[in-house]
């Protein structure tokens, strides 16, 4: 008879030992989906800026100016609904500038082109980043004991943007 309550002990144990190890897993990747969001967002705030300050160039046009300038003021004020819409559209218009050679290196300073060039470079980097960590936690909170012993609590389901899809 003590020899089963020593094994179910143990059982007893070890099932909260695995319960608590999922429960701070888990808890480990909404923090690293928080901070990654944060940096993600750090960084599109930048782009924001430096794409301002190409808009207020004097060797651009006034439409196109007005345009960038009208999509990064979207950008920079967007609620976290409107976010994934608003950097597609700062991104798209980037983009199009870009392709139609209106940012050539002759007129704009070289220096917004290549902070605009390195910051375009770290924003997919974050995607990526951010995308691994919620990819990874919506694996985890499929679980079955995950969900049976309701490990997530009250968080919400991370999700990824409409934005993360496009190579900014």
């Amino acid at each position: 008879m003590a020899k089963y309550l020593i094994v179910a002990a143990f059982v007893l144990v070890l099932a909260g030992w695995y319960l608590s190890y999922l429960a701070s897993r888990l808890d480990g990747l909404h923090h690293r989906i928080e901070t990654s969001w944060a940096h993600l967002d750090v960084l599109l705030q930048k782009r924001a800026g430096i794409s301002l300050e190409i808009a207020n160039s004097s060797k651009i046009d006034a439409a196109t100016s007005l345009v960038l300038m009208a999509a990064v003021y979207e950008a920079r004020e967007a609620n976290i609904v409107e976010r994934s819409n608003v950097e597609i559209a700062l991104a798209q218009s980037l983009k199009l500038l870009q392709d139609d050679e209106v940012l050539t290196p002759s007129g704009i300073d070289s220096d917004l082109l290549n902070s605009l060039t390195t910051i375009s470079e770290k924003i997919g980097l974050g995607i990526t980043i951010h995308t691994e960590a919620v990819r990874s936690a919506q694996n985890l909170r499929s679980k079955f004991f995950v969900r049976f012993f309701r490990l997530a609590g009250h968080a919400p389901l991370p999700m990824r943007y409409s934005f993360e899809d496009d190579i900014l």
